[in-house]
């Protein structure tokens, strides 16, 4: 047997189907819906349909797991417009995943055309056609993330989608939060579905703004960020932080992660943090909550 079927499918409330890790003692999606986070969490906080109306689209999928966020982006895009040329690069850990997702079957009742992409980027790790160019980087993403920048690769949209920053901090760290902006358009977006204010810390740290998306199949909003932009397109506009979200920054809960080489162990991430939240003079968090339960 191989590492790729040690992988049990688990529906979601939308039909569709994610796995648990066991690495990281969670799973890939919510229960509320694999495919439909895709979309709601990801392709349309990005303003992925109004993109594909220029002609070309440039996406960043940090975190690719299953392959769901690149294939729900795929079709806004291409139903919007048919012609719009596709440059995906998607950061992946464990290339078992999306070979699970494969041989599972979890993509079967999508049209081929996704089938059969999802499935050379799954064993390939890369797939090429008129419209589209998309390659897969395996490994630790701290070290994909550098490549990237140095391709001088410049995301239209960028999905941030590893697993909990308390189970995966490396990956929410004001350093590999501040290499993934470098990789942002001026004018692109970044969505994660965390609302984490270590998180929003860090993503203010690499002089991004942000706002808060629409919760989706649980209580809390997601993040969305982007560089500072004169008049309308202001995402602070669209998408407001709430009084509550706004002084939740000014809390403990706000000290960010940190990983100044990006190469330090899980552990040794959230000790470090621990250590700066004890010396913090900013307020405790459970002072925060209190006032505002």
């Amino acid at each position: 047997m191989s590492d790729a079927d040690n992988f049990t499918p688990r529906q979601t409330q939308d039909g569709s189907f994610t796995f648990f890790s066991q690495e990281f003692g969670e799973a890939f999606h919510s229960h509320y819906g694999a495919k439909q986070e895709s979309y709601l969490k990801f392709a349309v906080p990005t303003q992925i349909q109004t993109l594909a109306k220029n002609g070309i689209v440039r996406i960043l999928d940090v975190c690719y797991g299953l392959g769901y966020n690149t294939a729900a982006a795929l079709e806004v895009i291409w139903q919007e417009n048919p012609t719009c040329v596709v440059e995906v690069i998607g950061l992946e850990l464990n290339p078992e995943v999306p070979k699970a997702a494969i041989n599972q079957h979890i993509f079967d009742d999508w049209d081929y055309e996704y089938i059969k992409i999802l499935t050379e980027l799954a064993l390939k790790h890369q797939t090429y056609s008129n419209r589209l160019q998309a390659k897969l980087l395996i490994g630790d993403a701290r070290k994909s993330i550098q490549e990237v920048r140095q391709s001088a690769f410049q995301a239209n949209a960028i999905f941030l989608d590893p697993f909990s920053p308390p189970q995966c901090p490396q990956l929410w760290t004001i350093e590999f939060i501040g290499q993934v902006a470098l990789c942002l358009h001026q004018d692109g977006l970044l969505a994660t579905y965390s609302c984490a204010s270590a998180v929003r810390t860090a993503l203010l740290a690499a002089g991004l703004v942000i706002g808060s998306t629409t919760p989706v199949g649980r209580r809390t909003p997601g993040t969305i960020a982007a560089y500072p932009q004169d008049g309308e397109n202001d995402i602070t506009d669209i998408y407001p932080l709430s009084e509550a979200e706004t002084e939740h920054l000014q809390t403990r809960a706000a000290v960010p992660y940190r990983d100044p080489e990006l190469r330090d162990a899980a552990e040794v991430i959230i000790k470090r943090r621990q250590k700066e939240q004890q010396v913090s003079v900013l307020e405790p968090s459970s002072r925060w909550r209190k006032r505002w339960n």
